[in-house]
């Protein structure tokens, strides 16, 4: 006779999870909930090209993890499906240079990649607008983490190319969508004037999900990802609950919730626990850092892990070690700091030293070990 503890045991060729990509980054949901008024007004803006004209540009701003990239990924996939525009999104993270976004435009439009190295932006530029323009398309760009482009000085030659194609190319037809996450980067006042001038953009605001959203979007995931009776509803009240603290950034609910299924399968449960939960939750409350410190180059890690090892010392002191340790002078080490400041990695506050005036103290947004762990 089989014990009944033995039936909530999962076998070898068992799992709790009925489609495990349900819980991933990239996984685009067949219903997608809260976000009906950002979709209309992202459908109003880019009506125009489907009738073969220039459509509106767009800002869609909102705090991390607020469904701004599911909404424009989902509305591009529709385009493909019924109509000629062509649809290209490009993430600002690792494509941070007006060159590396044409180029990825030209890989986009061209369906193959263009030459590693020998070919100037100008051609760059030439060959993407004819191309456009020889096959009579219209071209939606979607600057993903615009904030990124900032950061590092690029986003106003960027834009002043993209929205100034028509005038280098007759019949050139380019719309640009700009997703930030970054809510203290004033985009518009950021952009220099020659910007300014010409983007008019429609604005698309994101807002947290509230609590009772956020237990409705994440039943729908345990719904498709998990098989039946796997996690109760108290247990995903919790997910919720800890999501909410977390700036109701539904990614780390999302992981959380995969991470606690693995948590389950590793006991070879039937079912998600709270204990599952909160094991997994020391993990997933840093998915955000994570994904940031991913991004950063050799040189930027380096200056985070200085800063994790003598947290809090003054500008001054950690350039010196800084500069012993990669030979960059301090105008590159000025700029770092500026990026770590912006991205919420550090925080480079002004303090007044006695006898030297003010100087800027920097000391890390997240634990010192946790960021010491990830790197």
């Amino acid at each position: 006779m089989t014990d009944d503890s033995d039936e909530e045991m999962l076998s070898w060729d068992e799992s709790v999870f009925r489609n495990e990509h349900v819980f991933e980054i990239d996984y685009v949901p067949e219903n997608f909930l809260h976000r009906e008024s950002q979709m209309e007004s992202l459908k109003y803006a880019l009506k125009p090209a489907v009738r073969g004209s220039r459509p509106l540009n767009v800002m869609a701003q909102g705090p991390p993890g607020t469904g701004k990239t599911t909404s424009v990924q989902i509305i591009f996939d529709e385009l493909r499906a019924q109509t000629d525009v062509k649809t290209i999104r490009v993430n600002c993270q690792v494509n941070s240079t007006r060159y590396a976004i044409f180029s990825q435009l030209f890989e986009g439009v061209f369906e193959y990649e263009p030459p590693s190295s020998g070919i100037s932006f100008k051609k760059l530029f030439s060959q993407v607008t004819d191309k456009l323009v020889d096959d009579d398309e219209v071209l939606v760009v979607a600057l993903d983490d615009v904030n990124y482009l900032f950061y590092e000085s690029e986003a106003s030659d960027t834009l002043y190319s993209l929205l100034r194609a028509h005038e280098e190319q007759g019949g050139a037809k380019i719309g640009v969508i700009l997703i930030s996450s970054d809510l203290d980067l004033d985009i518009l006042e950021e952009l220099d004037g020659r910007v300014q001038s010409v983007f008019r953009p429609e604005d698309v605001y994101f807002p947290k999900y509230g609590e009772a959203e956020i237990v409705e979007i994440l039943r729908e995931r345990a719904k498709r990802g998990f098989h039946d009776d796997v996690i109760t509803t108290s247990v995903l009240d919790r997910v919720a609950e800890l999501t909410a603290e977390q700036g109701g950034d539904l990614r780390v609910g999302i992981d959380l919730l995969r991470r606690a299924g693995l948590k389950a399968e590793m006991r070879a449960s039937r079912h998600v626990e709270l204990q599952d939960v909160e094991e997994a939750y020391e993990t997933s409350k840093y998915v955000h850092l994570s994904r940031r410190l991913r991004e950063l180059s050799d040189s930027e890690t380096a200056l985070v892990k200085v800063i994790a090892e003598n947290d809090g010392k003054q500008a001054g002191e950690i350039y010196d070690i800084f500069n012993d340790e990669t030979g960059l002078g301090y105008t590159r080490y000025s700029e770092i700091i500026n990026k770590l400041d912006q991205l919420g990695i550090i925080d480079a506050s002004y303090t007044e030293v006695e006898g030297r005036g003010r100087s800027r103290e920097l000391s890390l947004n997240y634990d010192a070990e946790a960021v010491t762990d990830r790197l």
